[in-house]
């Protein structure tokens, strides 16, 4: 099986010379265990989805480190988490660096368990599917923000992305680029696999229900969240609803992208945007069976935009940067204006607000981003360049202040 260099690679490498113990989180089948194997061959290895393993670890840990000596690689580390306290000892009693890499798909468990046991002893990345970069071998690894700087840098390294929707339809996950693999039987086989692995524990309800959900919920992607319609078209209460929405956030399926409601604008929705990790499984889940049909179908503008927020997570995550603190959305209506005004993606990075339209159009034009001087009105920021990310060919400047980029400066 060929190996996909992933961007993540020396940030990783990086951190494990600085940490004595790095942990990766992300949804399964991103690539976290293939990564770690080809990048830290050195590396012990252990994997908790063995209940053996798991076992030993649990009634032994001494014993269990005698047999898997550090450095240490261990996957779907959550599922044993009671070996964190014995991790926290043998990290504590020696200065080496790189002593552990844990891994694990369930990331806010992770999390909870990590600040009980490890706090400031680990050093967290996260790995998303495959990023467009990455498909394409392109060698540029800065996080996208549309200042002078990035454009010049980012035009150094462009390639053409051909035949955009079939990767959009595609999806992002590694194997499916590694072998020749039937698309459906592989994301069959995926939900399959999610709803055995990661969900039995945190629902009380049966398999089929929960896939009624997650089709419900991915015919919504690109959609501000709202639990009672999604309450009602699968028929279950609306606080279970709110727990599987949680479910699917902890295990790396959806990204809650929050509004940015500065106290300046008063009137701002103050409700998140759920978005689906991979385009694949939405069309998948939604019976979008070919490129062409999603490419020509109602739904193609939601799901181009959760293709790009998607590449735009990437460009931080494979960075090793945390970008829930720099990206959101905003909608609002303003007392003066007739309608509800709307940015699809706020950048916030240094002090300056970006915002950032996505458009399903190869001829943008600067009314599209008309609400874009809202941001004028917040205290202490700047308002910086504003871009609409869309299928056109070059670079091309609509205003001073505003420029349509295409998906490939991303």
């Amino acid at each position: 099986m060929a190996y996909i260099e992933r961007a993540i690679a020396p940030m990783l490498k990086a951190r494990t010379k600085s940490s004595k113990c790095v942990l990766v989180t992300g949804a399964r089948q991103v690539g976290k265990s293939t990564v770690i194997r080809h990048e830290f061959p050195e590396f012990n290895r252990a994997n908790f989805d063995d209940r053996l393993t798991r076992l030993q670890a649990r009634e032994e840990p001494r014993l269990f480190f005698l047999n898997n000596p550090c450095p240490l690689f261990i996957d779907e580390v959550q599922k044993e988490s009671a070996v964190l306290e014995e991790i926290k000892r043998i990290v504590d009693e020696s200065e080496e660096r790189g002593q552990f890499i844990l891994s694990g798909s369930q990331k806010l468990e992770l999390m909870k368990g990590m600040s009980e046991s490890l706090a400031g002893r680990v050093a967290v990345s996260e790995l998303l599917g495959l990023s467009m970069r990455e498909i394409y071998g392109v060698k540029f690894n800065r996080h996208f923000v549309p200042t002078d700087v990035y454009v010049r840098e980012r035009e150094k390294n462009l390639t053409p992305y051909k035949d955009i929707w079939q990767v959009i339809h595609k999806g992002s996950y590694p194997e499916l680029y590694d072998v020749e693999r039937d698309w459906q039987e592989y994301y069959s086989s995926y939900v399959s696999t999610y709803l055995d692995r990661d969900v039995n524990e945190w629902i009380a309800s049966d398999g089929i229900t929960f896939t009624k959900f997650l089709t419900a919920t991915a015919a919504r992607t690109g959609e501000i969240l709202n639990y009672a319609n999604i309450a009602s078209e699968v028929g279950v209460s609306e606080p279970t609803i709110k727990k599987w929405i949680s479910v699917l956030e902890r295990t790396g399926i959806v990204y809650l992208l929050q509004p940015y409601s500065q106290s300046a604008l008063n009137r701002a929705i103050k409700t998140p945007k759920i978005y689906f990790r991979d385009t694949g499984l939405v069309c998948y889940l939604t019976r979008w069976l070919t490129a062409d049909a999603l490419k020509c179908s109602a739904v193609a503008g939601n799901i181009f935009e959760t293709f790009v927020v998607s590449e735009i997570l990437k460009s931080y995550a494979n960075e090793g940067m945390d970008y829930r603190f720099n990206i959101y959305y905003y909608r609002g209506k303003d007392k003066r204006a007739a309608s509800e005004n709307e940015i699809d993606l706020i950048i916030d990075e240094d002090g300056v607000l970006y915002p950032i339209e996505i458009k399903m159009s190869g001829n943008p034009r600067a009314n599209m981003a008309a609400a874009n001087t809202v941001l004028d009105k917040i205290p202490n920021k700047k308002r910086g360049m504003g871009v609409i990310l869309c299928l056109i060919d070059k670079k091309t400047y609509l205003r001073e202040n505003l420029v349509a980029l295409p998906i490939e400066y991303i």
